[in-house]
């Protein structure tokens, strides 16, 4: 199991010293939610602010899009060289051809899914992801309660997994926390 804590829930004022913390802390991967304020009613950062997260993290960078423009974001983020970058299936009228590009760029590609979009909608794309984002709340705010209905879907997304892409990963995002970290671990 990887962990990726979000600097969604950092203190922006002391960034630095917060990223470092979790790095020093023992995360994996720093997560670094981008939303634009038209797929999701909320805004956040963009890649001036993204530069110094990553020569100040000590871990590779997990950039997870919630944009409707894919292409441009990932134009914009690509440079920093992140390990993983994901978008919503539901923003994009050509995934495989979005993949290709990222892959191309030597950067992970993922595919988030929302809360209510079924795992077999990305069946035939598996194989050639790295990693799926399983969204445990609606996209857009932090704090959020975890839906548990996605325990299910990440039973139903490892099977998947198993038979297109044994070495895909399977993140969660949203609402995890030590009630139901074991369960998803599991």
């Amino acid at each position: 199991m990887l962990v990726a804590p979000s600097i969604l829930s950092a203190d922006f004022g002391n960034l630095e010293q917060e990223i470092k913390a979790i790095c020093e802390a023992g995360c994996d991967l720093v997560h670094v939610d981008v939303m634009d304020g038209h797929f999701v009613p909320n805004l956040t950062i963009g890649p001036v602010v993204v530069e110094p997260v990553s020569k100040a993290s000590s871990k590779p960078l997990d950039i997870h899009l919630m944009v409707e423009n894919n292409n441009f974001f990932v134009d914009l983020f690509a440079p920093l060289k992140p390990k993983y970058l994901s978008f919503h299936i539901e923003s994009e009228k050509h995934p495989h051809r979005l993949i290709q590009k990222i892959r191309s760029l030597g950067i992970s590609p993922a595919i988030t899914l929302n809360p209510h979009t079924k795992v077999e909608d990305i069946e035939y794309l598996l194989e050639d992801l790295d990693m799926v984002l399983l969204m445990s709340v609606n996209p857009g705010f932090g704090g959020q309660k975890f839906i548990p209905s996605v325990i299910e879907k990440a039973k139903k997304l490892k099977e998947l997994i198993k038979k297109r892409n044994p070495n895909c990963l399977i993140e969660v995002d949203g609402g995890v926390s030590d009630k139901n970290i074991k369960e998803l671990k599991d």
